[in-house]
């Protein structure tokens, strides 16, 4: 079994440190990715009411049916969203990463559609709905971003079912972790090669429509043939071409754009 892993997070305080705008500075990253926002709009997001709240490894942070009240914005650990089926099968339907913002839908969509649990140990920035929205008001390049960020999560989704519904095994897998390559290093201040890939055999069979053992021996063969190391029960990005070349990985449905220099 894999063990739960996560990157260092130096560089999301170090990025804090530079942006001069605190702890939401790394949100703020996230959206210049994909939007344009002026100084005055990047000021006013950095300014929004917030507390900060930590979180151990399946901790609940929002439950399906819940009337949502505030946005999460992920500090540093990793989350997912998850569907539970009647007979208690779950499907892991998202990712979160350092950067996103757990629960943009919430301003239009007042319901909790979905469960969002801890997968690592992770800080989040409680934010409330009522501000976001009123920034979204009164600020258009800030309604964009939001919009175009929620847009980003359909077309992340889209894929995802692409991959469980069309992909082999083993496409289905090293797609997975080109995707997680390229996200991590969205919000990264230099680039980040070899990481570690905070999910268990369990967690990724969850996400992928496998079994365990079938993603046991998907590992393997991606371990054989250098794409990824098992260092100390850990899975370890380690050739990034090589796992673009066996999944045909494109970047397109990411949309980024990056306006981090405006």
């Amino acid at each position: 079994m894999l063990r739960d892993a996560m990157p260092s997070t130096h560089w999301m305080d170090e990025h804090a440190k530079r942006m001069g705008h605190g702890p939401l500075s790394i949100l703020i990253r996230k959206l210049l990715n994909h939007s344009r926002l002026s100084t005055s709009d990047q000021q006013a997001i950095a300014a929004l009411p917030h507390s900060i709240k930590r979180v151990e490894t399946g901790d609940s942070i929002l439950r399906e049916g819940d009337r949502a009240e505030i946005c999460p914005v992920l500090l540093s650990g990793f989350v997912y969203r998850q569907k539970v089926a009647a007979d208690g099968g779950r499907q892991i339907v998202a990712l979160k990463m350092p950067g996103d913002a757990l629960d943009f839908q919430s301003i239009f969509l007042h319901i909790a559609d979905h469960d969002v649990r801890a997968l690592t140990p992770a800080s989040l920035a409680l934010v409330p709905l009522k501000a976001i929205e009123e920034l979204t008001v009164t600020r258009g390049g800030i309604a964009r971003a939001v919009l175009v960020d929620i847009l980003i999560e359909a077309s992340i989704s889209r894929e995802w079912l692409l991959n469980i519904g069309r992909r082999n095994a083993l496409a289905r897998l090293a797609h997975l972790l080109c995707e997680l390559h390229d996200r991590v290093n969205e919000i990264a201040i230099e680039h980040t090669g070899n990481f570690e890939v905070p999910l268990t055999q369990e967690q990724l069979a969850d996400l992928l429509g496998l079994t365990p053992v079938h993603i046991n021996r998907m590992l393997r063969q991606l371990e054989q043939v250098g794409a990824i190391g098992r260092p100390s029960r850990s899975l370890t990005i380690l050739n990034f071409p090589k796992l673009a070349q066996i999944s045909s990985f494109s970047s397109t449905y990411l949309h980024r754009s990056n306006f981090s220099g405006v």
